[in-house]
């Protein structure tokens, strides 16, 4: 068996990631149709879009690899992602939805943000020069997602879901 360097990691864990962007794809217009919030509808939908460039991003990061654009099976994402949808059933009609929503694009806005970040390091370690802004890139947009949804979180959507436990 040949033993695993940080190459092999560092690929590994991009087509973890490039997995986890797929997900979130399919995943935002189920959100954005489950907010009860015209701001939380256009956030999620917005965020669609960035997504998407998120994942050329990731194509062009594999192309210079030279290796094919494919994922790999990120559990850590499909259980963030699977919590989701149990707060979409679990809190519908409720003014805790768009409190639990946020909470959950959250969750997957810091798993990204800690996969992007593990791989920028890796790939300054490895000189991959060309790999690092198109990397930074994803970096910085999740982690401005993430300032926009507290900032939607503290402006209302946690106010309008208190109310009396059950």
């Amino acid at each position: 068996m040949a033993t695993k360097t940080l190459e092999d990691l560092f690929l590994d864990t991009l087509k973890d990631i490039y997995f986890a962007e797929k997900q979130v794809l399919k995943a935002l217009p189920k959100m954005a149709r489950a907010a009860q919030s015209e701001e939380g509808k256009a956030g999620f939908l917005q965020h669609r879009e960035e997504t998407q460039g998120q994942i050329e991003r990731l194509e062009q990061v594999f192309e210079i690899l030279g290796k094919p654009a494919r994922g790999k099976t990120c559990e850590a994402i499909q259980g963030i992602l699977a919590e989701g949808e149990e707060i979409i059933e679990d809190f519908k009609g409720s003014p805790a939805l768009d409190a639990g929503l946020i909470s959950s694009a959250q969750a997957v806005e810091h798993y990204e943000i800690a996969r992007y970040g593990t791989l920028i390091a890796w790939a300054k370690q490895l000189g991959l020069k060309d790999a690092i802004p198109l990397l930074k890139a994803n970096l910085q947009e999740e982690e401005a997602t993430d300032k926009k949804l507290t900032a939607l979180a503290e402006a209302s959507a946690n106010a309008k879901g208190q109310g009396k436990a059950a």
